[in-house]
C-alpha cells in the first residue's frame, strides 16, 4: 500500500493511518517512539478514522495496545517509547458550552453529547476521573512493555476549567515504557540545574502556536525525550504526528525521523513547520 510522503531534510512525514502504515515499516528500525496520541472524547480532527472518538474508552485502551503492539515490533532491541496521554472525566458536566473537559473551538458535539453519559464499564459513576493515562499504562504493562517511569508534566499556564468543586487540572502524564533490559538512556543528557539526576517532574511553560493545531505539545518536552533515549542520527517515529513538534526536535538534535499523520491538512501544517526550521536553522 503507498501512502503519500514528504520530505524536510531528514524527516519523513507520511500521511495516513498509523494502524495502516506501521505495518509496512521493517523490524527493529527504529530506536525510539516518542508521541501522544488524541485524548478519548475531547476534540474533533475531522476524520473519519481518527482516535479518541470510540464509544467506550475500553475501545480506546483496546485500539492503543494495538497500536503500540506494532511500535514495539519496530523499535531496536534497545528502543523504548515516550507516551504522553490525558485524563477525562465521566459524564463532565452536562451538555453546557464547555464540552467534555474545557471549553475548546473545536470540539465536536457528538463527543460531547456522548460523554454527558457514564461510560458503562471500570466500575464508574457520575464525575468519576476516569484515570485514563494509567488505564492506558497498565494495558501496555500487560501487554509487554516494561513500564519504566512515570513523569509528571507541570503546565505554567493551565487551560482554564469552569469548576467549583475540584482543583483545576495543570499537570498531564508521560511515560517512558522500555522494550526490553538494557534499553538505552542516556542520564547526562538532561540533567537539574543542580547538576543532579533529572527528577520526574517537569515544569514547562506554553510556547507560541503559529500553526493552529489545537493539541500540540511543547517542545521542550519532546527534546527532553529525544535527547534522554537515543543518540545523534538515531531514527525517532511520531505515529501522531498532529503540528510536527517530534520532527522539528529531532532536527533541532540531529537525528531523523518519521511522523505519521491522518489528516491532510495538519500534515501540511507540520511540512510548513519544518521548513521554516530548516530555513531559521540555516541563517541562525
Amino acid at each position: 500500500m503507498n501512502f503519500p510522503e514528504f520530505h524536510v531534510n531528514d524527516v519523513r512525514l507520511v500521511v495516513g493511518d498509523c494502524r495502516k502504515v506501521l505495518p509496512t515499516l521493517p523490524d527493529e528500525s527504529i530506536q525510539m517512539c516518542v508521541t501522544s496520541p488524541p485524548y478519548w472524547g475531547l476534540r474533533d480532527y475531522e476524520h473519519p478514522d481518527q482516535l479518541g472518538t470510540e464509544n467506550s474508552p475500553e475501545t480506546y485502551v483496546e485500539n492503543l495496545v494495538g497500536i503500540f503492539r506494532e511500535i514495539r515490533r519496530v523499535l531496536r532491541p534497545d528502543g523504548t517509547l515516550w507516551l504522553n496521554v490525558g485524563d477525562c472525566y465521566a459524564r463532565n458536566g452536562g451538555t453546557g458550552r464547555c464540552g467534555p473537559n474545557a471549553k475548546v473551538g473545536n470540539t465536536r458535539k457528538l463527543i460531547q453529547k456522548r460523554n454527558c453519559k457514564v461510560p458503562d464499564c471500570w466500575g464508574l459513576k457520575d464525575r468519576d476521573l476516569i484515570g485514563l493515562p494509567w488505564r492506558v499504562a497498565f494495558a501496555l504493562q500487560g501487554d509487554g512493555w516494561i513500564l519504566r517511569s512515570h513523569i509528571t508534566w507541570v503546565k505554567k499556564a493551565a487551560m482554564p476549567e469552569s469548576v467549583r468543586n475540584r482543583p483545576t487540572r495543570a499537570t498531564e502524564d508521560v511515560f517512558l515504557f522500555a522494550k526490553q533490559l538494557g534499553y538505552y538512556y542516556n542520564n547526562r543528557a538532561i540533567r537539574e540545574r543542580s547538576g543532579a539526576n533529572l527528577r520526574n517532574f517537569w515544569l514547562l511553560g506554553p510556547e507560541p502556536n503559529e500553526f493552529s493545531h489545537p493539541a500540540a505539545f511543547p517542545t521542550e518536552l519532546v527534546r527532553r525525550c529525544i535527547a534522554l533515549g537515543s543518540r545523534p542520527g538515531d531514527p525517532i517515529l511520531d505515529p501522531f504526528s498532529g503540528s510536527g513538534t517530534t520532527g522539528v526536535a529531532a532536527l533541532e538534535l540531529h537525528r531523523s525521523a518519521l511522523l505519521i499523520e491522518l489528516n491532510p491538512r495538519y500534515a501540511e501544517l507540520s511540512l510548513e513547520r519544518l521548513r521554516r526550521g530548516v530555513q531559521r536553522s540555516l541563517f541562525a
